[in-house]
């Protein structure tokens, strides 16, 4: 049994070391420092090396230091990240055993679960945890597992918008171009075109679609592309017409080939679930970082690829929104990452992996990447690779390679030792070998947290995701309210003829999104109001320009039952569409949208009602930005947190750093001392023996008075030897004294850095509303008009609105 393991804040427990020439722990816990996974990591060993496990208690202490991970999952191993059971009863392990596996074993799966709970439980406890660290591991971070082209775990919708990257990421020429060509190569491996980016016109079609529509800011759905396909809203490409580069007549056959894939009945869960939304999968609704299990088991090789590429993508743009940092913000994690690395070849996913190994560290976002096999990853990755933890090898031709890639990665190695090393690795133990420590060592691993039931079924995956509550997708429009729920006779009772305003009266139209267009529709009135508001707070920093649109429903009295206009502003028109009929006008409302004292109302109620709300930790000093969701904020506010832990805790390290280096010195010279004194001291043990003899053979052979002189020399040097073992006793009794200082530092310094965990603890009680409402002089009402609002006729006789998404 092992006492329980501290939790030391920025480090990961990861195991204990290993004494190299027994391969026996020596007692040590081997705490990985987070911040060192920014320079990255590499997992390599074969199958049954204890590698999963590795990579599976990685991301358990990432969790538990509230640092976000996106776990991609090709085999369907991490998934048994969600099966933590902090009570260890054997129930809760009884829905994830085999019935087969158990069989097999001659026990029943009621028995099967009571064993696998006591191992559990005697596991965790010789490595020093119990449930309470799976509880807290839980309490930390939400585990939640997506299923990407699938509807049984919890989908996502990767087909529903090629959505446009950030005007921060399109001012990035290098990594803009990196994304249109990535996103079109996995587009068409999707469909199953090979083209080439220089001479392959599909991949040149695609490409520069892409770059017209994002370039004007504009993502593509798949139907907008089936469109630009067949009509491109391009004539040229290059100095070469497009009509000479790819005809229409060939363009349609592409046409067809993606408008196949967007028809095909196997490819509708691509277009559901939650958006591939980055900080959404890394942050849980309540702010809470998220261990995101993306299991692509299920899926073939081309949509494997197809989708790692989406995400890097996804994952790239989002990182360079992000400020710098020194400290780890989120872990990328890849379970066997075979041909999406590869050292020949260039698949869509290597050029963003490589981008990323290059840049992420600036922002704080590390990469660690699993395999079985070292020429799996292309030496360029291996060479930007700070952390190597290498468990057993299939062959001794894969472990020259490695030794020739990390050789290279890491000059200085002594390859003798570490071949010798790596040769003596066992199962479930690994060589690390990392850039931030003074020397290669081995460790064994400890025992991870979550259960290690296998690969999960496509039932236990969709068991899984329903016992976890699912959170709507961010940015969801409310329901209609009661008064915007219209039955089919208000369309009965609409005219085709436009109502006459009074003079003076403004009115506006909103155009339907472009999925209602030409089915229809009934203009109903209301009144809308436009302003611009300012906010202004010198104290926190803030100013603010806030452009609004308010709709107010015809029959209401006052702008309390006001609502947000959920339409884009650019929606909002002077001139009605063809074709469209009209519901009768309030009377009244006319002269309510005309009246002056009407505006002063509305600039009333805004600032009353309408107020800029931000957030603040006044610990870290920190303040949300406008248009920051709380969640954002939160998320901020932890790696605000990570950041000053861990410069705290280096500057904790640099004040003990010279006290104990000065006691190290002491025992240095105390240890030194004792083995002068030892030496000394058996030295004239030697002497006397000798003498001791001398004088016994003077006596025999010189005669008795030579013997006795003889042997009163021996009993002077005799007397000698007892200073001199009281001069060993002194000296290692400075030793000790020695030792015992460092222990005391080595232990206080342990105290003070636990007791800076709750000091750098985040709660979202921690987060002070700060409202800011604007003055009547910073309020300026731009329109008060009556608007016409586009409700469009359902098959089923009802009205939906029209101009919402």
């Amino acid at each position: 049994m092992t006492a329980p393991m501290p939790e030391h804040l920025g480090t990961f427990y990861l195991g204990r070391e290993l004494r190299p020439d027994t391969g026996k722990p020596d007692g040590a816990p081997l705490l990985y420092d987070s911040r060192d996974l920014t320079t990255h990591a590499a997992i390599i060993g074969m199958t049954g090396s204890g590698k999963t496990g590795l990579g599976v208690s990685l991301i358990e202490e990432a969790a538990i230091d509230g640092i976000p991970v996106l776990a991609i999952d090709p085999k369907g191993d991490l998934t048994n990240l969600a099966l933590g059971f902090p009570q260890l009863r054997p129930a809760d392990f009884a829905p994830w055993i085999d019935p087969a596996s158990a069989a097999r074993n001659g026990h029943s799966p009621e028995e099967a679960a009571q064993a696998t709970a006591a191992t559990w439980k005697a596991g965790l406890k010789d490595w020093g945890q119990d449930g309470a660290r799976i509880g807290r591991m839980q309490a930390a971070a939400e585990v939640c597992v997506y299923t990407p082209g699938a509807t049984f775990g919890r989908p996502l919708a990767i087909l529903q918008e090629l959505s446009a990257p950030s005007e921060i990421e399109r001012q990035d020429m290098d990594g803009y171009a990196q994304r249109i060509d990535a996103t079109t190569t996995g587009l068409l491996a999707l469909i199953g075109i090979d083209a080439d980016p220089i001479t392959g016109r599909e991949h040149i079609l695609l490409s520069n679609l892409l770059r017209h529509y994002w370039d004007a800011g504009r993502g593509l759905s798949l139907p907008d592309l089936i469109g630009a396909i067949q009509n491109p809203p391009i004539e040229q490409i290059g100095v070469m017409p497009l009509e000479s580069i790819y005809p229409a007549k060939d363009r349609f056959g592409l046409a067809m080939r993606v408008n196949g894939l967007l028809s095909a009945p196997a490819f509708a869960a691509w277009m559901e679930g939650e958006p591939l939304d980055i900080q959404r999968l890394l942050y849980a609704p309540d702010g809470r970082p998220r261990v995101c299990v993306l299991s692509i088991a299920h899926l073939s090789d081309a949509q494997r690829m197809f989708f790692v590429t989406m995400l890097l993508n996804a994952l790239l743009g989002w990182m360079r929104r992000q400020p710098g940092t020194s400290s780890l913000r989120a872990l990328l994690y890849m379970d066997e990452v075979f041909g999406y690395l590869p050292p020949v070849g260039n698949p869509p996913s290597k050029v963003l992996l490589l981008t990323l190994l290059k840049q992420a560290r600036a922002f704080g976002v590390g990469l660690c990447l699993s395999t079985q096999n070292p020429v799996d990853l292309d030496y360029k990755a291996l060479s930007n690779m700070g952390t190597w933890f290498i468990g057993r090898l299939q062959t001794e031709r894969d472990k020259a390679r490695l030794l020739d890639g990390l050789q290279s990665a890491a000059g200085g190695m002594n390859r003798s030792e570490t071949d010798d090393l790596i040769s003596g690795l066992g199962k479930r133990k690994f060589l690390l070998h990392s850039v931030h420590r003074g020397r290669p060592m081995v460790f064994g691993t400890r025992w991870v947290l979550s259960y290690l039931a296998g690969p999960l079924s496509r039932e236990q995956v969709a068991t899984l995701c329903s016992q976890q509550k699912l959170s709507a997708p961010a940015g969801q429009a409310p329901a209609p309210s009661l008064n915007q729920r219209q039955s089919a006779s208000a369309t009965r009772k609409a005219g085709a003829q436009r109502p006459v305003l009074p003079a003076g009266t403004a009115e506006c139209f909103v155009t339907p999104q472009p999925q209602f267009l030409g089915k229809p529709t009934v203009y109903r009135p209301c009144l809308l109001g436009a302003a611009e508001m300012h906010f202004v707070r010198a104290s926190a920093g803030v100013a603010f320009q806030r452009e609004c649109i308010h709709l107010r429903e015809a029959d209401e009295s006052d702008w309390d039952g006001a609502s947000p206009f959920a339409g884009s502003p650019d929606s909002v028109v002077s001139e009605p569409m063809a074709g469209v009929r009209f519901a009768a006008l309030p009377g009244g409302l006319a002269s309510v949208a005309a009246s002056t004292a009407q505006q002063r109302a509305y600039a009333s109620w805004l600032r009353r009602e309408q107020p800029l709300t931000l957030y603040q930790h006044k610990k870290l000093k920190l303040t949300s930005q406008a248009g920051e969701e709380m969640t954002d904020f939160l998320a901020r506010v932890r790696d605000g947190a990570h950041e000053g832990r861990d410069l705290a805790v280096d500057k904790l390290r640099e004040r003990y750093a010279k006290r104990m280096a000065t006691v190290e010195r002491r025992i240095l010279s105390a240890r030194q001392r004792v083995e002068s004194e030892s030496d000394q001291a058996s030295q004239k043990q030697v002497d006397v023996a000798l003498s001791v003899g001398a004088s016994l053979l003077s006596a025999f052979l010189g005669g008795r008075r030579r013997g006795v002189t003889g042997m009163a020399t021996t009993a002077r040097r005799a007397s000698r030897i007892s200073k001199e073992r009281a001069d060993v006793k002194r000296a290692q009794e400075k030793l000790a004294a020695a030792e015992a200082d460092l222990q005391e530092l080595e232990a206080r310094l342990e105290e003070d850095i636990e007791a800076l965990e709750g000091k750098y603890e985040v709660h979202a009680d921690d987060l002070v509303p700060l409202v800011i409402r604007a003055k009547s002089t910073d309020i300026q009402v731009k329109r008060l008009a009556i608007g016409w609002l586009p409700w469009v006729e359902t098959p089923e006789g009802g009205l939906v609105p029209g101009w919402r998404v």
